[in-house]
């Protein structure tokens, strides 16, 4: 005789939460379902301008030693610590549109 499958009570019941979505956050878990590529915007955490490069050089004068140092073209800001956004192909697209940048 073939056995009965059974429902059981999902877990975050069990454990007293009031949805699925509470569990998830308790227990750390994430599900990121952001759909196509993913873009990253870099702004300067000084300014908040995105005109920000990478610095391919330490100045000897300085005493900085470069690599995995960013600058920013307009306040000259310089350091590690630069914000990045993750943002879907659609918010990217919006936020050059925003800024008036072509696309081809």
């Amino acid at each position: 005789m073939p056995k009965k499958n059974k429902l059981l009570t999902p877990d975050w019941i069990l454990e007293g939460y009031g949805s699925k979505l509470d569990w998830e956050k308790a227990k750390g878990i994430s599900k990121n379902k952001k759909q196509g590529k993913v873009f990253k915007i870099r702004k300067c955490p000084k300014c908040g301008s995105d005109d920000v490069s990478v610095v391919l050089g330490g100045d000897e004068g300085k005493g900085s030693e470069g690599g995995g140092e960013w600058q920013c073209r307009k306040c000259k800001w310089t350091g590690r610590d630069i914000k990045i956004k993750e943002v879907s192909e659609g918010e990217f697209m919006k936020y050059l549109d925003e800024k008036g940048e072509g696309v081809a």
